[in-house]
């Protein structure tokens, strides 16, 4: 009795070693597949913001007249920011566009023209969602309708090439993480796969001695969305430690990503995990519950 008892002890804890070796490989290769799935989401999400800062750089400038006075000029300033395209309104008098062109050129152009060149102007920052060319165009000529306005300047090719450029990264992104979505489902449905097949004949045997299908595919569920909540948690502190390692390299990331974007990227990572891990564990579990014996003993 006691020499077959130590063999079958030795197997159990063979079987519970190798048993926990594959939970273990599980978790960390669908923990690296979460961090690639969360890279992508992140990247995406904080493209929204990266846009958005871009296009707040876009500025126009209101040429005024030489006959406006500088309480003039600030009046139609605050007029112009209670504006809903108007994120910040600057007024530079003609005194100060002169002592700015001093300190840039070295030299005072008023000694070569005679008298102060420069006109005061209002410098307009844009909300981003009026960053576009059309949208500056009719901006531009309901401005040049106010006598004390003489001209209304901004870079139109630069602005077209940005939203070029900035729309073409946008389609790409998408591509790219509809591509990766993919490539992630398959590589956990890969593991997940791999894992239940060393344990296709103990669902056999379940179901020679009477067990229901429900009975059965309950471990390997509860197993599934532990290893899912495991993954995903060393997931958000694999990209949480990232971050805080960029950190000091780039002191201006908190304007792009804001934790606005980090919760719906833990909540996909979560999401994504917990979903994809049960659902190829019920696709894998059913594959085997619908076989016979020999069709088992062929794969």
């Amino acid at each position: 009795m006691g020499v077959y008892a130590l063999p079958t002890m030795k197997r159990r804890k063979y079987g519970k070693s190798r048993h926990g070796l594959q939970l273990v490989t599980l978790c960390i290769s669908t923990t690296m597949v979460l961090v690639l799935l969360g890279l992508v989401v992140l990247s995406v999400l904080t493209a929204r913001n990266l846009q958005r800062s871009l296009r707040e750089n876009v500025e126009i400038s209101i040429i005024l007249a030489d006959t406006v006075s500088t309480v003039d000029g600030t009046a139609l300033g605050r007029a112009i920011e209670a504006l809903p395209y108007a994120r910040e309104v600057s007024y530079i008098s003609r005194d100060s566009a002169l002592a700015l062109a001093k300190q840039d050129m070295g030299v005072d152009p008023s000694e070569f023209a005679g008298g102060n060149p420069f006109s005061s102007e209002l410098t307009v920052k844009m909300v981003s969602d009026y960053a576009n060319t059309d949208s500056l165009e009719q901006i531009a000529g309901t401005l040049k309708l106010d006598r004390k306005v003489v001209d209304v300047a901004y870079t139109k090719n630069e602005v077209e090439g940005m939203n070029h450029i900035l729309e073409s990264v946008s389609i790409a992104l998408l591509v790219l993480a509809g591509l990766l979505i993919f490539i992630c489902y398959t590589l956990i449905s890969n593991t997940v796969q791999l894992n239940i097949h060393s344990r296709r004949f103990l669902i056999h045997t379940m179901k020679l001695v009477g067990a229901s299908w429900g009975f059965i595919r309950r471990p390997f569920l509860r197993q599934a969305i532990v290893v899912g909540f495991i993954s995903a948690i060393l997931t958000c502190l694999l990209l949480g430690g990232i971050g805080y390692g960029l950190y000091p390299y780039m002191p201006h990331v908190e304007t792009i990503v804001t934790w606005r974007e980090l919760a719906i990227t833990a909540a996909c990572i979560f999401g994504f995990g917990f979903i994809i891990m049960v659902f190829c564990t019920l696709l894998s579990v059913n594959k085997y519950l619908r076989m016979t014996a020999g069709e088992l003993y062929q794969i």
